[in-house]
């Protein structure tokens, strides 16, 4: 969902991202194994229209080669009266999953895909590990600290994103 969002406030328009498209550009002349995508379903009885719009997005992910959508836990929370939900697991997951491959040798880079500086650790003890973990991000949301822990980060912009779509 920070994938999401970040093109919405960076890029400015919802944008129908090709997945495969994005793997190569981020991937390069590289061996590309798996992406993996987490998010969390949304709420069915809170708005119907939406939940069934990000189920045929999921179903999208789940028919994409190479392609691994792991789904967390939305919680719903009374904030001044009003619902808000949010998304948990997604980080924890994420960086469960970049420390557990990287200590079964199951890839040489990890790329990041996030500006969120709570990674930081995560990246560190895969560094540790021997491996290289490389960010992209967007303008907007980024960690000026994750930016310096990665072996190299890349800025997505507008003209990277027109080549995803």
């Amino acid at each position: 969902s920070n994938f999401y969002f970040g093109l919405k406030v960076n890029i400015g328009k919802k944008l129908d991202i090709d997945y495969t498209k994005l793997a190569a550009a981020i991937s390069g002349k590289r061996a590309f194994i798996r992406m993996y995508y987490y998010n969390a379903p949304l709420d069915q009885q809170m708005d119907p229209d939406r939940y069934r719009k990000q189920q045929k997005f999921f179903e999208k992910l789940r028919n994409t080669p190479n392609f691994m959508l792991v789904l967390v836990r939305l919680q719903k929370r009374i904030v001044d009266g009003k619902v808000v939900y949010a998304i948990k697991g997604d980080d924890i997951h994420l960086a469960t999953d970049m420390i557990v491959l990287a200590s079964k040798n199951a890839y040489d880079t990890a790329i990041l895909v996030s500006g969120d500086g709570d990674f930081v650790p995560a990246v560190k003890a895969v560094q540790e590990m021997g491996k290289r973990v490389e960010n992209y991000y967007f303008k907007s949301g980024h960690s000026w600290h994750l930016r310096q822990t990665c072996d190299l980060s890349v800025l997505m912009d507008k003209k990277f994103i027109q080549n995803c779509i």
